[in-house]
């Protein structure tokens, strides 16, 4: 789920300087773009900046990475300190900025940024993108980021050992840039041997930088990826793209007018950032690319066969910047479908419930299960006065009543511990929550708090019941505005471990309980022997497991197990996953929530994944 932005200035980098007065424009536009999507990404940060015809013998792309604790200012800040040491001057004429262009790192005309959100990776600055694969010939540089997850990484490094190439890591971001790296290098050469006889070798050069066709070289790349992506690259003469996968499982979005092209991973960056209509924002359509020439002229060109869409729903339940006005009326939906629910729950007492929410994602679907809540009390007021023959003492009490809201739930570290990695999640999550004390009148009011998705229950069991606990209510209703997830994640939020997810553990025990554990078993067996054929699998035998109880049953046990050690009464509801498409009909990868994976790597890594659970193995499934 990282976050990629890209600024592109489609003028002299002189006609900036003049025009706005400062040799940051790019550097500050892509700096504002970065910040608004810091939600995509804490552990590290990236820069590069790629100067077009530069003369030999000047640096043409300069490259920052850190992985400090507020890393987007760490870098910028260098950045800037870089400039203003070497810009000692207030002449803004468009030839002394062409003049400092060649000298000065970071001044140029194309800007690439990128976040980093990593699980399983370690926070190296080794980690951190843009990649870099350098040449002398500066039609064969590359500079790489991306937002995605490959779940065929063993395949694509056999494949680059099978073409001569001896990559120095299995890491999926490597081995994307090293085979794109070789393609490039390949319609490189086919240009050196169609014209070696006849030109010279600068003028060879001049031509492969006009007439390279980037889309046939993603074309080639592309073929074997398995997973989602959204993957932006640059080379060293100034042609760039962004590359969007068959499925458009990541998002990516842009924008251009006459002076600029930008590319994020979400709309509400380039909306703030620049102020245009979102009608004005373009999405990148799946199996399609993005294509940018070295003369700023650019075009959606599709690359490889277009597939089912399945944009990922979880970003639009939790990741994304929830300010993008089609993200907060899906996330308004989703609470308000939960209604019908959340009234049977509290057997529709809703004098004595108290509703609230977990901050800070799950706001919006709150106010839609509020707003929810007030389209039934109109219907239960219209009867009412319709049917019955109220005192005027009864009719002011149904015509002014409203469900109580509290904030019931205090976030005190402004940390997302989901995103966190595995070795600090569960020492943070014990001191995250706090509550608003003598508010619940014990043993006579419910507590209906809504989350955005519950993962792993850990924050529940630890941190949010306990305290709620406290509070002696007579009973605590968690709801969830996602369904159960149920299965591992390997295109974007990288959630690979089976014995993580709560709803598993749910289904274990109630076949355990069924006296049928030979079911965990049997299914063990068909993961092995799909893992062991080294054939794709159309099958994901997983599901069979969750096929045999209702959401309801799984849901029950799943309440057990957050509150093994609460006294209060504690009932759990999802979402259903009909609701979740009548909510983000545009975004149906809900392969977290069903196992119904867009491609056969899916199967792979969820097969894995129940064979390392089976296994005692607590290493990542692909």
């Amino acid at each position: 789920m990282c976050g990629i932005a890209l600024v592109r200035l489609r003028k002299p980098f002189g006609y900036y300087v003049q025009k706005y007065k400062t040799y940051q424009y790019g550097v500050q536009k892509l700096y504002f773009l970065m910040k608004k999507l810091q939600n995509r990404g804490q552990d590290g940060a990236g820069v590069a900046n790629i100067k077009i015809d530069i003369p030999a013998g000047k640096r043409y792309i300069s490259r920052y990475r850190s992985n400090a604790e507020k890393p987007i200012e760490d870098v910028f800040h260098r950045i800037q300190e870089k400039i203003e040491l070497e810009i000692p001057t207030n002449d803004f004429s468009f030839e002394c900025a062409t003049r400092l262009k060649e000298d000065v790192a970071f001044l140029g005309e194309i800007y690439l940024g990128h976040l980093r959100y990593g699980t399983h990776g370690g926070n190296t600055l080794e980690n951190c993108h843009p990649f870099l694969r350098q040449s002398n010939w500066r039609s064969r540089n590359l500079v790489c980021a991306g937002n995605f997850n490959l779940t065929n990484v063993d395949e694509l490094f056999s494949k680059l050992v099978e073409l001569g190439q001896h990559p120095k890591d299995k890491m999926d971001t490597v081995l994307v840039m090293e085979k794109i790296g070789h393609f490039l290098d390949e319609e490189n050469f086919k240009f050196l041997e169609k014209y070696k006889n006849t030109l010279s070798r600068d003028e060879i050069t001049s031509i492969i930088e006009n007439e390279l066709d980037i889309r046939k070289v993603l074309e080639r790349s592309c073929k074997d990826f398995d997973g989602g992506y959204a993957l932006a690259g640059v080379t060293g003469y100034g042609a760039s793209f962004v590359a969007r996968d068959p499925n458009g499982i990541r998002p990516a979005y842009y924008y251009a007018d006459d002076e600029i092209i930008v590319v994020a991973s979400e709309k509400p960056a380039i909306k703030a950032v620049f102020n245009v209509d979102y009608k004005e924002i373009k999405e990148i359509a799946p199996a399609h690319a993005l294509i940018i020439d070295k003369n700023g002229n650019y075009s959606e060109q599709q690359f490889t066969t277009p597939k089912e869409q399945k944009s990922c729903s979880f970003e639009r339940i939790y990741f994304s910047r929830g300010n993008d006005p089609e993200i907060y009326q899906e996330r308004k939906d989703l609470g308000r479908l939960l209604v019908p629910q959340v009234l049977k729950a509290i057997d529709y007492d809703l004098e004595n419930t108290i509703f609230s929410y977990i901050p800070n994602t799950s706001e919006t679907a709150f106010l839609g299960m509020i707003k929810g809540l007030d389209k039934y009390l109109i219907e239960t007021r219209k009867n009412a006065i319709f049917n019955k023959n109220l005192s005027d003492e009864e009719l002011e009490k149904i015509l002014t009543f409203r469900p109580r809201i509290e904030k019931l739930a205090l976030k005190d570290v402004k940390l997302r511990t989901f995103i966190t990695d595995d070795s600090h999640r569960d020492e943070m999550v014990a001191g995250v929550y706090d509550t608003t004390y003598e508010i619940v009148r014990k043993g006579i009011d419910n507590v209906v708090l809504i989350d955005d998705s519950i993962v792993r229950g850990t924050t529940l069991e630890k941190s949010i019941l306990k305290m709620l606990d406290t509070l002696e209510a007579k009973k605590i209703i968690i709801v969830s505005s996602a369904p159960q997830i149920r299965f591992p994640d390997c295109y974007g939020i990288d959630m690979s471990k089976m014995g993580d997810f709560v709803a598993f553990r749910a289904v274990k025990a109630l076949w355990e309980e069924r006296g049928e554990a030979s079911k965990l078993q049997e299914v063990f067996e068909k993961c092995l022997e799909s893992i062991n054929g080294n054939q794709p699998s159309p099958i994901n035998y997983v599901k069979e497991l969750y096929a045999s109880f209702s959401d309801d049953e799984i849901s029950k046990k799943i309440a057990e197990i957050v509150s093994k050690n609460i006294q209060t009464k504690v009932e759990v509801i999802f979402q259903t996953v009909d609701n979740l498409y009548q909510s983000c009909p545009k975004h149906k990868g809900d392969w977290y929530f069903t196992g119904n994976y867009p491609t056969y790597g899916g199967n792979r890594v969820v097969h894995q994944a129940y064979i390392n659970f089976m296994l005692g193995l607590k290493t990542r499934a692909y």
